[in-house]
């Protein structure tokens, strides 16, 4: 598994909240074991009490994409270290699952499960995926949405750093409501020009009388 995988873990548990719409989609143990995705060793283990560590785990996570989007890169670098040290990996190398086209190992760094639980095990991961993630492609890659209110985070990965939406429908909604916005504003400009000239016509008519 490579490593940049892990950093979707981090994307993954910011996006179960919507703030500008006040929604959270982290409220049950079956939502927190959801974020797991294949990884059911780890979600077996959560419990009641890792609901409420999760969602603390989340909003540490938002403030570095929400430093990072704002162009702190030094808050947002800070605000990671800390979950880092908070939260440290366990790297292992691996291999006996993935083979190559000649059957031999396809050895690779692999992240292996936190000890203490569920909610621990996955801010290891997330964390030091987002980690990875910035220093391979800078923090000026992590961002949150630009269509509002949707405000969920993505990680940049164009070759020309233009992203600024999370998905192709936000992009297409922002895009809708820009094209409406200059149509409305030339409806105006046109309807005040026209309303110019009938006055300066009204004005010369005036004048002849």
């Amino acid at each position: 598994m490579e490593l940049a995988h892990y950093s979707d873990y981090a994307v993954r548990l910011v996006n179960t909240e919507e703030p500008a719409r006040n929604k959270d989609a982290l409220t049950s143990v079956d939502a927190v074991r959801g974020l797991f995705g294949a990884s059911t060793q780890m979600a077996r283990r959560v419990t009641d009490t890792d609901v409420t560590r999760f969602r603390n785990v989340r909003g540490r996570l938002r403030a570095v994409f929400e430093a990072a989007d704002g162009g702190d890169h030094v808050l947002a670098v800070d605000l990671l270290n800390s979950l880092l040290m908070e939260f440290p990996v366990s790297p292992q190398v691996s291999g006996h699952q993935y083979l190559d086209d000649e059957g031999r190992p396809d050895w690779h760094i692999h992240l292996a499960d936190h000890p203490s639980n569920a909610s621990a095990g996955y801010a290891a991961i997330a964390s030091f995926g987002l980690a990875f993630h910035l220093t391979e492609h800078g923090p000026d890659r992590l961002g949150l949405c630009q269509a509002a209110p949707c405000r969920n985070a993505y990680l940049d990965t164009s070759t020309n750093r233009s992203r600024r939406y999370c998905s192709d429908r936000c992009a297409t909604r922002a895009n809708v409501a820009a094209y409406r916005a200059r149509k409305r504003l030339e409806a105006e400009a046109s309807g005040h020009s026209g309303r110019s000239a009938d006055t300066a016509q009204d004005s010369r008519a005036l004048s002849e009388l």
